[in-house]
Formats: structure tokens, C-alpha cells, sequence
């Protein structure tokens, strides 16, 4: 009882070879789709912790002008 088979008729690996190159297509796009998010999300992060590192160093130098002032 052989585990494998092999058709001799090889144009039973065309509806394989269809599906396949379909869901490559799709994987390729998802993936590349997946990239274009987290780069998105990546700036943003970014621009929140500038903002956040701003705001701190301000608050810094807010509390030691009124330690200096007491």
C-alpha cells in the first residue's frame, strides 16, 4: 500500500499547482499588508514617545525652577 502518490497522468498536479500559486499571492499580500501596519504604528509610537520625552524634560525643568525659586 504505497504512502505516496504519484499520478502518471501529470495534469492532476495543475489544480494543485493553481491553489498553490493562489495562496502564495495572498500571503505575499498579507504579509506585505502586515509590514505597511507596524511601520504605521512604529511612527506613531515614535511621535508619542517625542511627545512624551518633551514633556517630561519640560516638567523637569518646570520643578527646578521652583526649587530654585523656594
Amino acid at each position: 500500500m504505497p504512502f505516496l502518490y504519484f499520478p502518471e497522468d501529470k495534469s492532476e498536479y495543475i489544480p494543485a499547482a493553481i491553489s498553490f500559486t493562489i495562496f502564495m499571492i495572498l500571503m505575499i499580500i498579507t504579509y506585505r499588508w502586515i509590514l505597511k501596519i507596524s511601520k504605521k504604528q512604529e511612527a506613531e509610537s515614535k511621535k508619542i514617545e517625542e511627545r512624551v520625552m518633551r514633556e517630561r524634560e519640560e516638567n523637569i525643568k518646570h520643578t527646578a525652577q521652583h526649587s530654585h525659586d523656594k
